[in-house]
């Protein structure tokens, strides 16, 4: 097979592609170990940087102290080159934040929506970002891009929300393209528990895993599905809805849809676990709460972990047989209280349940891992924009 060599447009390219990459995941850099690390003369690294300081995409900061010479010059990303927004959506509220180019977040904005009417929507999504932009001290026109994460998720054939009855307003027919023409930016819309893995790809525990699934366990349970590098989202963005799989152990439930309950959310969802831990006479306000009052109580407690750990496990155990996944990341409110403890009984369960044998790992994103997906998301996409497209043009 015949090959084109590389122009030396292209090498350029791709040489400050990698050195961007160095820079974001590693930085700041000197000038020699960024050449180490690129396998670049001296000559070529500096004029390498050169190019890219010319255009914005990297800045000094500061200098090498404390070893022997001269300081050297350090260099980092500009992050303020761009910014993008992210938010999390619930019944309740709307939770929003703005990252710069590096990932630095830089302002922060939640909007309470109690008792809302299905009205308004496109509104309160603008409200939050611009709450988030104040405090960034920048007005929202200099987002490149915007991720929204919402429960459910958007059929790519008919663009309307599925799978979450329980969010009013946010099932319009035309919402998607009301929210992008009021954002003004590029807009991308996704399953909150699929941004949930996006961070844990990113930068948590499955960033060297490209077969996991993401467990989500508060109010309901859903989880997210990665094959092969890449999201499964299915044909209609329902893959990963498990709430709604029949499961032995509880009561076989018709018409899922209307009612928006299934079998692992009637096994193992936020008011089975309150009504198990009452049944062993815990008292609890929340799931979470119940779940740490088991951790703190001999017998009735070691019972009550006991039980959930064996519904998850029952539950993971039909989603392992049909992806075979490397990892199982366990995430979400009512799950992460139950800390090491339970993903230990969760997993010994498994092992008498399932064939494969997967890790099992506790979320390693503790605040905001909806939030944080979305950020990810977002950056993911303007940084290939950014870094892709101010360097000179490859013919």
């Amino acid at each position: 097979m015949a090959t084109t060599p590389g122009t030396p447009r292209l090498l350029r390219a791709m040489n400050d592609r990698a050195a961007l990459d160095l820079l974001l995941s590693q930085g700041p850099l000197s000038r020699t170990t960024l050449g180490n690390l690129t396998g670049l003369s001296k000559p070529t690294a500096s004029q390498l940087l050169a190019r890219l300081e010319a255009a914005h995409l990297v800045r000094p900061s500061g200098t090498t102290a404390g070893r022997p010479g001269p300081n050297a010059q350090l260099y980092e990303i500009n992050g303020s080159i761009a910014y993008v927004a992210g938010l999390d959506v619930t019944p309740t509220r709307i939770r929003a934040a703005i990252a710069d180019l590096t990932g630095k977040v830089v302002g922060h904005y939640e909007l309470a929506t109690p008792g809302r009417s299905a009205k308004g929507t496109v509104g309160r999504v603008v409200k939050a970002i611009e709450g988030a932009a104040g405090e960034a001290g920048m007005s929202r026109e200099r987002l490149h891009r915007v991720a929204i994460g919402t429960p459910g998720g958007f059929d790519p054939t008919t663009g309307r929300l599925r799978y979450a009855t329980h969010l009013p307003g946010w099932h319009a027919p035309h919402l998607l393209e009301e929210l992008a023409a009021a954002v003004a930016v590029p807009l991308e819309v996704e399953n909150d528990v699929n941004l949930a893995a996006i961070a844990e790809q990113q930068i948590g525990h499955a960033q060297d895993h490209d077969n996991f699934v993401l467990l989500w366990g508060e109010e309901g349970i859903g989880a997210a599905i990665v094959i092969n590098g890449r999201l499964h989202r299915g044909a209609t963005g329902g893959a990963g809805e498990v709430a709604f799989l029949p499961l032995p152990g509880t009561p076989l439930v018709r018409n899922v849809g209307r009612n928006n309950a299934g079998g692992f959310q009637e096994l193992a969802g936020g008011e089975p676990v309150l009504e198990l831990a009452r049944e062993h006479g815990l008292k609890a306000r929340t799931p979470e709460a119940a779940i740490a009052v088991a951790l703190q109580t001999e017998g009735a407690g070691d019972a009550v972990l006991t039980e959930f750990a064996h519904r998850l496990a029952v539950g993971l155990a039909a989603i392992v047989a049909v992806v075979d996944p490397e990892l199982i990341v366990l995430a979400g409110g009512v799950i992460t209280a139950g800390g090491d403890r339970l993903r230990g009984l969760i997993q010994d369960e498994l092992a008498d349940l399932a064939v494969p044998r997967p890790q099992l790992l506790m979320t390693a994103i503790s605040t905001d891992p909806v939030l944080s997906g979305a950020l990810q998301s977002a950056l993911s996409t303007t940084r290939d924009e950014v870094f892709d497209t101010a360097g000179p043009p490859i013919p």
